[in-house]
C-alpha cells in the first residue's frame, strides 16, 4: 500500500535510511517482457539526484523494449519500494538496497512497453471503482546439485518433515532473508516431486505482489547458489515427475469488503466471483500465452502431474482449471478462488494484468454452478500441451446476449 508521505518526504526518508543503513550499492530494478530483472547500481552519491531524475539507459538493449533509433528510456523509482537486499554469504559484505521503478520516455511519458505500467493501467480500472485486486501466489521450485536435472537433493515427497535434509536447510535460509526483507511467507514445505519445493506469499494487492514475485526469484536463486546448489523455476525440468507451477489465490475488496463472499450460497461466492470465474474461463484460451509464455510451460501441464488440462472449475478439486479453496468455510475475508495453470517464470505483471481483465469481462455468466468435483470432466474441451490449448469454453460459460 502506498505511504501517505508526500514525494519529498520520502526522498529524505529514503536518503536518511541509506546513509545511516551506510549502503554503498543502490539498485533501480525493472522488468523487461519476460519479467526477468533488469537494473542498474548507484553510489549514494549519485542517488539523491536519481531519485527525482531517475537513471537513463539503453531500451534497445533490454529484451522486448524499444527499438535502436527511439532507445532512450528512464528508469524513475517507486518510492514506496526501497529494501534493504540481504547480505549473502558475508554479513560484513558493502551493503545494498533496490527500489522498483517504472519506465518513462525522455519527454515523461509512461513508456506503453513497461510490464509494471502494464499492471498499473488495468488496477487503475477497478481502483476508479473503489477495488482492491489482491493476489497470494504458491511459488513451486526444484534444488539442485548445480544444473545437471539428474542431482536431486533428496528422495522424499510432499510435506516432507526433515530438518537436516540440505533442501530444507536452503529453503530455511530463503524464508529468514525474505523475512528480513519484509517479506512474509505464508507456509513453506516440500513439495510432491524430488527436490520440489514452495514458498506461499502471503496475500498482497497486485502491484506490490509482482513486485515481490521478482524478488523471491531472486532470493531464491542467490540463497541456493551461496549453499553451492542450483534453484530453478523451470516449469518441467525433468519428465516424469511433478512441474513447478504458481498457483494464483486471488480476490477483489472494496474497502474491507469481499466482494467474492456471499454467506448463503453453497461456495460462499458472490454473483460478482461468479462473474469473475466465467470471465477467467472464457478467455484463458488468450491469456494462457502470457501465464506460460516459454514452450517448456507446456510440458508442465499435461495429464496425470496435477496441473489443470481442461477447461473447469471446482470446489477443492486440484485438477481443475479453476479452484475454490474450502479452508476456512464462512470467513469472508478467506473467499477466494484460484487459477492454477500459471507458472512461477511468467512475467508476473502481465499475468496479474490478464487474470484481473479477463475476470472483470463481466459479459459471460457462468452457466453451471455446480462446478466439477471429478477428476476429470468427461469430455476433453482441449489439452494444455499444445499452443492451441483450451479450444473451446462452452462447457464452463457462455457467452451473455
Amino acid at each position: 500500500m502506498t505511504d501517505p508521505k508526500t514525494k519529498d518526504e520520502k526522498r529524505e526518508e529514503i536518503m536518511r535510511r541509506v546513509k545511516e543503513g551506510r549502503a554503498e550499492t543502490i539498485w533501480f530494478w525493472f522488468p523487461d517482457i519476460l519479467g526477468q530483472i533488469k537494473g542498474v547500481a548507484l553510489t549514494p552519491r549519485e542517488l539523491e539526484r536519481a531519485l527525482v531524475d531517475g537513471a537513463g539507459f539503453d531500451g534497445s538493449s533490454v529484451e522486448g523494449f524499444a527499438r535502436i533509433e527511439e532507445s532512450d528510456l528512464m528508469a524513475v523509482p517507486d518510492l514506496d519500494t526501497f529494501v534493504w537486499l540481504p547480505a549473502v554469504g558475508n554479513a560484513a559484505a558493502p551493503k545494498e538496497a533496490r527500489l522498483m521503478c517504472d519506465l518513462y520516455t525522455p519527454d515523461g511519458k509512461p513508456y506503453a512497453g513497461d510490464p509494471r505500467g502494464v499492471l498499473k493501467r488495468q488496477i487503475e480500472k477497478v481502483k476508479s471503482r473503489g477495488y482492491t485486486f489482491f493476489v497470494g501466489p504458491e511459488m513451486e521450485y526444484f534444488y539442485f546439485d548445480g544444473p545437471n536435472p539428474e542431482a536431486f537433493f533428496d528422495r522424499t515427497g510432499y510435506f516432507d518433515a526433515s530438518i537436516m535434509n540440505r533442501g530444507t536447510v536452503i529453503r530455511q535460509a530463503t524464508l529468514n532473508a525474505l523475512e528480513k526483507m519484509g517479506i512474509e511467507c505464508e507456509y513453506a514445505h516440500h513439495e510432491v516431486a524430488p527436490s520440489q519445493h514452495e514458498l506461499d506469499i502471503h496475500y498482497m494487492d497486485a502491484l506490490s505482489m509482482a513486485d515481490t514475485v521478482l524478488t523471491v526469484r531472486f532470493i531464491v536463486k542467490e540463497i541456493a547458489r551461496e549453499f553451492g546448489a542450483h534453484a530453478t523455476f523451470m516449469p518441467k525440468p525433468r519428465v516424469g515427475i511433478n512441474g513447478s507451477g504458481m498457483h494464483c489465490h486471488q480476490s477483489i475488496f472494496r474497502g474491507e469488503e469481499n466482494l467474492f463472499f456471499a454467506r448463503d450460497d453453497n461456495y460462499n461466492l458472490s454473483p460478482f466471483a461468479y462473474s469473475y470465474i466465467a470471465g477467467i474461463l472464457y478467455h484463458i484460451r488468450g491469456i494462457t500465452l502470457v501465464l506460460n509464455q516459454f514452450a517448456n510451460s507446456y510440458k508442465r501441464i499435461v495429464p496425470g502431474y496435477e496441473a489443470p488440462v481442461y477447461i473447469s472449475w471446482g470446489q477443492k478439486n486440484r485438477s481443475a482449471l479453476v479452484r475454490v479453496p474450502r479452508v476456512r468455510v464462512g470467513r469472508e475475508k478467506a473467499s477466494r478462488i484460484e487459477l492454477r495453470s500459471p507458472d512461477p517464470v511468467c512475467n508476473p505483471y502481465f499475468a496479474f494484468a490478464a487474470m484481473l481483465a479477463a475476470g472483470m469481462d463481466f459479459q459471460y455468466p457462468l452457466s453451471d454452478r455446480r462446478g466439477c468435483n471429478v477428476a476429470y470432466p468427461k469430455v476433453r474441451v482441449g489439452a494444455i500441451g499444445t499452443f492451441s490449448i483450451l479450444c473451446r469454453i462452452g462447457e464452463g460459460a457462455t457467452k451473455g446476449k
